[in-house]
This record gives structure tokens, C-alpha cells and sequence, in this order.
């Protein structure tokens, strides 16, 4: 009986030990530490910009707008999680690789519509589901815009159809190759598969032969890159759309002229091989620069250029430019004083100097404005729903102010844009 009383004890405490080096094992088990999340700051070399595509740019050339390796790498990620084509500025600026001070210095020269879907119906015509009507087996490679459009597509999917074509060579090369069309939606491709005459997979050498532009040999002669227009950089192996970045480049951001070889080199569309092949030939000249009489220029056509040599910073210049294409023209001066971040004492110089020219700038009725205008002009965007609500059972303008309910200064603006 003691020997079953003593085991009992024995079992019973080394329970309790095992339970009181469990948990003092648990408590002061150091806690696993939390991934610390570090958001990637914004590279500090100035960088000189010019209007682009940031669904044509490599890691190098996101490096060269001022982005370090490890963000580059991050953005082109990014691009192939949202389906391997930015749609918007709006979906770009929720890259975390983007902080939103770059994105705004970026803003106003990425070639992409401010946001996908929503108030702009044009930009979702790309997306509409519509119902795909299809005959019989067909080639895609023959097909014309009006041939996508009778199967049921949009004039402007049957464009970018075209588009899609023409960036692969000129054929659609294989059913793999079709299907990544971005306009193409999974459900509608499950639709067409079996009728396309095309071959299932892709030919192992089309990454060499059709995705690459066979390399031409060309003349290099002397030349200044000063002195060239598209046709001119387009001649030294350039694309027209990379022509005409190169020129607003020279024009908007370096006020006309490249001021030396650094300059050109560091345009971001030329491929540091490319600059190694042209640099021997570029030829630099002196040349005088016509000034500007602004006495005689019109506040509705002046340039970037112009804005800029008469003292702005491109800050300014491109605030004031910006501005007016969403209003379609200024139609007084006071406007120009309240776009965001200007010199306000140096614009107010400009106007007292410039004129203005309003009889192009385009004015509507509230019941035929079209829809688009209503909704991206800055004065009738926030009214647009109900002015389009309104006039469809009250085809009168009169009315139609009332029904609207407006502070005086809103209303005194946008009447500013009616005729």
C-alpha cells in the first residue's frame, strides 16, 4: 500500500515538472519576429522626363526615370499580376514600388487614360462583354476590323485586335499567340479555339523572328540631333513613336536643344548600344535662339517651350499646359491664376503681357454636351450625372440649372463653357 501511495506521488510530480517546463519554455520562448515591410524609397538622381508608355519599358529604362533595380524589377511584376499591360494611371499608381510623390512628378507624361472603367465609357468599350457569333472555321490573320466587328466585337476591340496583329509581325502565329490578346476575354477565346486555323503551339524561333525587329544596317552620316525632325531620328533606326518621345524630350524638358552628348544620352528611350553606335557622328552646333515675342502670343497656344523661356519652371509651364487641355481652352485669363502650383507672381506678369484668343475654345448647351465632355471637363464633371439625368425628361437648360442647385461660383464657372 506506501509502495502505491509512493508511485502515485512519484507519477504525480513528474506531471507537474513536465508541466512547469512546458510553460516556462512557452513564456519565455523569444516571439517570432514580424517580416518588417519596407517600402521602397524613391531614387534621389534627377532625372529629365518626356511623355512615355510604361508598357513598352524595360528594367533599364524604369532604372533611367529614376527608379533603383530592386523597384524596376518590383513594377514589371506588378504589370504581369494585373494581366501584363498597365490599363490606366490609376492602376499603375497602386504599384507600392511607386511612392505618390514619383507617381505625380510621372504623372503628366505617362501615355495611359487616367483611369479604367467608370466615368469613362469610351475606355470600357475594350472590356464590354458582347455576344460572339461565329460561322464556321477562319483564319484570324484575314480578318479586317469590319470582320471582328460582324462577330461581335466593338469597332475599337476590332482595332486593338489589329493592333495586337501587327505588334506580333503581322500574324497571329499560333493559337497560344491568340490568346494572349488582352481584349480577347477567356470566355470568348473558349468560344473561338476550335475555329481557328492556326497552329496550337507556338514555333520555337518566333521569340527571334517575329517579337524582334530584324536589325537593318544603317548609314550613320553627321548629324545634330538638334536639327532633326521624326523623319530624321526615324532614319537613324528609331520608331515614330520613340521619334516623337525623343523630340518632346528636347523640346519640353531641355527648352529646345540639347546642350551636349550627356544630354541625348540620358533620353531613355535610346538603349545605351544605340548611343554607342551614334555617338561618333553627333555633331553638336551653336545656333541662336529666336526669343519670343509674348506680346503676340495667344495664352491659348503658347507652348511648353514658350512658358519656360520666359521664366517658368516646368512645374509651372507643365501645370498651365495640363490645365488647359482638360478645359479645352482658357476662355479668361483669370483661370491661368488659379491651375495649382504656379509662380503666381510671374503668371500674373505673363497675362498682363500675353493675349488671349477664346473664339476656339469649345462651348455646348447643357442638353447637347456630349457625355465625355460633361464628365472629364473640371467644371462639369461633378454635375455630369444629373445633367445627363435631367435633360433626358427636361430638354431645357433653364430648367436644368434649377433642377442642379448650384453655388454661385460653381454655376459662374461652368456658364463660363455654355453658349
Amino acid at each position: 500500500m506506501m509502495r502505491k501511495n509512493y508511485y502515485r506521488k512519484l507519477a504525480f510530480i513528474v506531471t507537474l515538472l513536465t508541466v512547469l517546463l512546458a510553460y516556462q519554455k512557452y513564456t519565455s520562448r523569444e516571439k517570432e519576429p514580424f517580416p518588417e515591410v519596407t517600402f521602397i524609397a524613391d531614387a534621389s538622381v534627377p532625372v529629365s522626363l518626356s511623355d512615355f508608355d510604361p508598357n513598352v519599358l524595360s528594367k533599364e529604362q524604369w532604372q533611367k526615370l529614376g527608379f533603383s533595380e530592386k523597384q524596376s524589377i518590383t513594377i514589371l511584376k506588378y504589370k504581369d499580376i494585373v494581366g501584363g499591360k498597365f490599363t490606366s494611371k490609376e492602376q499603375l499608381k497602386k504599384c507600392y514600388a511607386i511612392s505618390q510623390e514619383k507617381f505625380s512628378e510621372l504623372a503628366s507624361f505617362i501615355l495611359l487614360p487616367e483611369r479604367t472603367g467608370g466615368d469613362h465609357p469610351k475606355e470600357t468599350d475594350l472590356f464590354k462583354k458582347k455576344k460572339i457569333t461565329i460561322s464556321g472555321a477562319f483564319n484570324p490573320d484575314q480578318f479586317s476590323v469590319s470582320d471582328w466587328i460582324k462577330m461581335g466585337f466593338s469597332e475599337k476591340q476590332a482595332a486593338a485586335i489589329l493592333k495586337y496583329k501587327n505588334y506580333l509581325g503581322g500574324s497571329f502565329i499560333s493559337k497560344e499567340k491568340f490568346k494572349e490578346c488582352f481584349i480577347i476575354s477567356p470566355e470568348n477565346y473558349s468560344k473561338i479555339e476550335p475555329y481557328l486555323l492556326l497552329p496550337a503551339k507556338t514555333p520555337e524561333n518566333f521569340r527571334n523572328s517575329a517579337k524582334n525587329t530584324p536589325k537593318t544596317t544603317i548609314q550613320y552620316h553627321y548629324f545634330d540631333p538638334n536639327q532633326l525632325d521624326t523623319e530624321g531620328w526615324k532614319a537613324l533606326g528609331f520608331s515614330e513613336k520613340q521619334a516623337v518621345i525623343i523630340i518632346n524630350y528636347r523640346d519640353r524638358n531641355l527648352r529646345g536643344s540639347f546642350k551636349s552628348i550627356d544630354d541625348l544620352q540620358k533620353c531613355f528611350v535610346i538603349s545605351a548600344e544605340k548611343f554607342q553606335e551614334m555617338k561618333p557622328y553627333i555633331k553638336l552646333q551653336e545656333r541662336q535662339q529666336e526669343k519670343t515675342d509674348f506680346s503676340k502670343t495667344d495664352l491659348n497656344v503658347i507652348t511648353f517651350k514658350q512658358l519656360t523661356e520666359f521664366g517658368l519652371d516646368e512645374r509651372s509651364a507643365g501645370s498651365i499646359i495640363g490645365f488647359r487641355k482638360k478645359l479645352g481652352g482658357f476662355v479668361n485669363k483669370q483661370q491661368i491664376l488659379t491651375t495649382y502650383h504656379i509662380d503666381q507672381d510671374l503668371v500674373q506678369k505673363l497675362i498682363s503681357i500675353a493675349p488671349l484668343n477664346a473664339s476656339d475654345v469649345p462651348r455646348y448647351s447643357l442638353v447637347d454636351a456630349p457625355e465625355e465632355w460633361l464628365k472629364n471637363h473640371p467644371y462639369f464633371k461633378y454635375s455630369a450625372d444629373k445633367i445627363i439625368f435631367y435633360r433626358i425628361s427636361y430638354p431645357d437648360d433653364k430648367k436644368i440649372w434649377k433642377f442642379l442647385k448650384l453655388k454661385p461660383e460653381y454655376e459662374e464657372k461652368m456658364r463660363l463653357y455654355i453658349k
